[in-house]
């Protein structure tokens, strides 16, 4: 089956499935008894973390930095109940949150009336206070046996699985089991929870039938707009989450690849331009294990800045020059992500940012030690992602590098009590597995193996879960999962 084909199997299901309201006779009146319909089968999403590559710190004081989806990825499977059962549940057993709500109880009429229902193609800039006040009720009881702490993340994912679900969805909507699981560290820097919220928006409009797509052949416009359209439901999410979020992360995770953001008016949002032909680049990502408080490293650069106010704009104008050249050596036709050549001036501008951030304040020991050890192996170029004072550093790698050598470098690493990914710079962003199947070498040539609920549960950490639903396989992509791809 071709891609088009896929799709419109994708789109005949949904169809059957009947999802956003009750069917209706000329007159308009509900048909309550109808033929039984099949149900939608499981299908799945996923979505990209993201890192900050260029332009960290610079960027508060209105210069440019450009993000990139990393290959760490949040998956969401999507079942289906029989319709006898009215119930809606969200399930992430990474961070031990699982709760579960009755259709009918939720406040669909106060989200659905005049002048506060919305509809898949508004644009939603921030919360209504009125429809946040309705949903809270429905919260309260949300992990009520954890600690204040943890109860406020789960409140905060489940606050964006609602939010998204009343906006979206109305009372006819099928019982459902949303499940997540996330390759990507939480509170690190790296976007799991844009990541998360991409995935509950687009898997809602696939619910709907208001996207079409993905499929090979996609006109790059067409693609675009169902980019912007999960994009725009994703950012509801992030604001139920965090409050006043950037909007930069979000938008990485739906679109994939990278942008160049900049912010030069905090009353407005930042400009973000996409960079759809970003290439592909092999990444090694360290967790120093260092907790770090964004804020603190913020406000040291406000300190230096009033101490030195020339020295430190020096340092923030040589950073968005690193920027603006990281941005035009990627664009440029001669760029070559697998020539040596290209990857070192590449790599030589990730080690100018990281050298120009040490003189802001705000690596720490254990990001430097990073730095030493690549370097000591001759294996590419480092710098601290994000706000610095702990979190995570990158690494270019350099092509051809002896597996000895990155072995010796990842049992160091591991020794000294590091976390370590390779992953991918650049990735596809959202990406759809409709129905829930793949060929994971359990299956005849003909079949593929249904991913269910208690495989997925069940599936033993980040590597279980690569290993059953991920978007690369052993042998590279898994075709099965579809991607809206945009060309410059």
């Amino acid at each position: 089956m071709n891609g088009a084909q896929s799709v419109n199997v994708m789109a005949e299901d949904m169809e059957k499935a009947e999802l956003n309201g009750s069917r209706k006779t000329r007159r308009g009146i509900p048909l309550d008894r109808k033929q039984s319909t099949p149900m939608m089968p499981a299908f799945m999403v996923s979505a990209p973390g993201k890192v900050i590559v260029f332009g960290e710190h610079a960027v508060v004081y209105g210069k440019a930095a450009i993000a990139a989806a990393v290959s760490l990825r949040s998956y969401l499977l999507v079942t289906a109940l029989s319709k006898s059962k009215r119930t809606i549940s969200l399930r992430f057993p990474d961070i031990n949150l699982s709760h579960t709500w009755n259709l009918d109880d939720l406040p669909w009429s106060t989200f659905s009336q005049p002048g506060k229902k919305k509809y898949y193609y508004d644009l939603v800039t921030s919360l209504d206070p009125e429809l946040v006040a309705a949903m809270k009720p429905h919260l309260a009881n949300v992990s009520l046996d954890q600690p204040d702490d943890i109860r406020k993340v789960h409140q905060n994912s489940a606050s964006c699985f609602l939010y998204l679900l009343l906006s979206l969805g109305s009372q006819s909507f099928p019982g459902c089991l949303y499940t997540l699981r996330s390759t990507i560290p939480i509170a690190a820097g790296l976007g799991s929870s844009a990541s998360i919220s991409v995935c509950l928006a687009s898997a809602l409009l696939l619910q709907i039938r208001t996207l079409s797509g993905p499929h090979p052949d996609q006109p790059s416009e067409e693609a675009r707009l169902q980019i912007e359209r999960i994009n725009r439901w994703a950012f509801v999410g992030e604001m139920c989450i965090h409050g006043n979020p950037s909007g930069v992360d979000n938008t990485v995770a739906t679109q994939g690849k990278a942008v160049v953001f900049q912010r030069t008016d905090y009353s407005k949002p930042p400009r973000v331009k996409p960079m759809w032909n970003f290439p592909e680049l092999p990444l090694l990502l360290v967790d120093t294990r260092q907790p770090k408080s964004t804020a603190a490293e913020v406000a040291k650069v406000a300190a230096l800045k009033k101490a030195h106010p020339q020295i430190t704009e020096s340092i923030l104008n040589a950073i968005d020059k690193v920027s603006e050249g990281a941005s035009e050596l990627i664009r440029h036709d001669d760029f070559d992500s697998e020539d040596i050549t290209s990857l070192e001036d590449l790599g030589k501008l990730m080690t100018i940012n990281h050298g120009l951030l040490v003189a802001l304040g705000v690596s720490h020991p254990r990001l430097e030690r990073i730095r030493e050890l690549v370097d000591h192996e001759g294996i590419g170029w480092t710098k601290l992602t994000g706000a610095g004072g702990g979190g995570c550093a990158i690494t270019l790698l350099k092509p051809g590098v002896s597996q000895e050598r990155l072995k010796r470098l990842e049992d160091t690493l591991d020794k000294e009590n590091y976390r370590r990914f390779e992953t991918t710079l650049g990735c596809d962003g959202v990406g759809v597995l409709w129905p829930a199947v793949l060929k994971n070498g359990t299956e005849d040539d003909m079949g593929g193996e249904e991913i269910d609920q208690d495989k997925f549960l069940n599936a033993n950490g980040i590597e279980g879960v690569e290993e059953l639903v991920g978007v690369q396989g052993e042998g590279g992509d898994r075709e099965a999962w579809k991607f809206w791809r945009v060309e410059d």
